[in-house]
Parts: C-alpha cells; sequence; structure tokens
C-alpha cells in the first residue's frame, strides 16, 4: 500500500507540531468510503529495552471479517515518546509494514486518534492523509476532550467535545467494558466512523481488525500468518 511523501520523518518535535497543524486542513470529514469489501486493522507494540517494535496490519473480507492477509514487521523507532506526537513514533514503521500487502483495503481501522486530538490531527488522521484512504480513529483511551456519562449498552454513545468542537464519540462496544473514543481519521464521517466500528465488532471491546492487528503485533495472533481465504466479489 502505497503512500504520499508529503513530510520528512527526521524531524524535531517542533516541526512535526508544525506538520500536524499544517497536514490537518487535509483531513476530509465527508463519508467517502464507497463500497468496503476490504477492512483493515493496524496497530503497533510498545517498544522493548532495546527499543524495538513490531507493526502488524491484518486485512479482513467484509461483512464476514475472515482473515485474508497479515503482515507484522519489527523495526527500531527512532522518535522519542511525547504524547500528541506519536505518530513520529509510529507511523514510519507502519506505513512499511503496510507496504508488504499485495491486497488493497477499503477502510482502515487505526487503534489510536483520529482528530480528538489537539492539533485534530492524530495517528489515524496522518495515515489516512499518507494513505489518502478513508480511516477511522478507534482509540483506547482519551487524548483530549470531555464527554458525558455513556450507557452501559452496546451501541450507546455520546459525544467527545474539545473547545466547544465535537471531535469524536465515545462508543460503548461491550457490556461491562470500558468505552472506545472513535473519531474521524480521513473521508470518513464521524456517524460512519462509529457505525463502522460497531459493524466490525464481534463481541470484544475492540473491533476485529484492531483486536488482530494488536494480537499480531504482540505475537499472539492465534490464527495462521498469510492465511487467505477465496474472495469472490459481486461486480
Amino acid at each position: 500500500m502505497r503512500f504520499l511523501p508529503l513530510h520528512d520523518w527526521g524531524v524535531t518535535p517542533a516541526q512535526a507540531e508544525q506538520i500536524q497543524r499544517r497536514l490537518a486542513a487535509r483531513v476530509s470529514p465527508r463519508d467517502e468510503i464507497g463500497r468496503v469489501r476490504l477492512v483493515a486493522g493496524v496497530d503497533i507494540s510498545a517498544p522493548d529495552k532495546e527499543g524495538m517494535a513490531r507493526a502488524a496490519v491484518v486485512v479482513l473480507s467484509y461483512p464476514e471479517l475472515e482473515l485474508v492477509e497479515s503482515e507484522v514487521l519489527g523495526k527500531r523507532v527512532e522518535f522519542p515518546y511525547i504524547p500528541g506526537l506519536l505518530s513520529f513514533r509510529e507511523s514510519p514503521l507502519i506505513l512499511a509494514v503496510c507496504q508488504r500487502l499485495k491486497v488493497e483495503p477499503d477502510l482502515i481501522l487505526v487503534d489510536g486518534q483520529g482528530v480528538a486530538h489537539p492539533r485534530r490531527f492524530g495517528l489515524a488522521s496522518h495515515l489516512g492523509v499518507l494513505w489518502d484512504k478513508p480511516t477511522i480513529g478507534c482509540a483506547k483511551s482519551r487524548l483530549c476532550g470531555r464527554h458525558e456519562e455513556v450507557g452501559p449498552e452496546p451501541g450507546s454513545w455520546t459525544q467527545l467535545v474539545d473547545q466547544g468542537e465535537v471531535i469524536g464519540v465515545v462508543l460503548r462496544t461491550k457490556p461491562d467494558s470500558r468505552p472506545l473514543y472513535i473519531s474521524v481519521g480521513h473521508k470518513v464521517d464521524l456517524e460512519s466512523a462509529w457505525k463502522w466500528t460497531l459493524n466490525c465488532c464481534r463481541g470484544y471491546r475492540l473491533p476485529e481488525p484492531t483486536r488482530l492487528a494488536h494480537l499480531a503485533a504482540g505475537g499472539k495472533l492465534e490464527l495462521p500468518a498469510q492465511r487467505r481465504v477465496q474472495l469472490r466479489f459481486e461486480m
């Protein structure tokens, strides 16, 4: 999966913030998803003592959510850990592993923030703009903004608001489980973002694409790596 070379990666934190502000203007909050036959999830493990991390991408058929392709790549992370700048730490490795894919997903769910970010340009938005593809931020924790309590039933949601702007949705995906923080990544509107997230859930807190990517990045994906299912697409 190719990406646009819109900036250098060897930058300072101050330069990284400038890039985020500049590229945030490219984010499209409109639903441009179209027909989804393949949905992907991406995640990255925490670096070990040597600074090595593993990025994973899984591609699933939709709506069956059967594994089509998976890739895992380990590499040293170079950018320091700075909240709000994680995309500069994680994106290079995620982009590298996704370049190995033999199939092209129609929609990508990212374990991270989209526009629910102080500069409205988290990991999901950064990747979406570089790929020029629809992406959704499916974060496990809140980076900024405030919200009311979410109802207990799966599908319950409330708005995530920052400085008077709705930046995301706090979504309950499983009973007795913490909610997820869903936001626009790129080429998707907020309503579509949380509905697609629910469509990809199968009884777990995390939607299947990012759940399996999380397992793969941690070396715990039980399904065989590189397994493919026969896809028959109706034109």
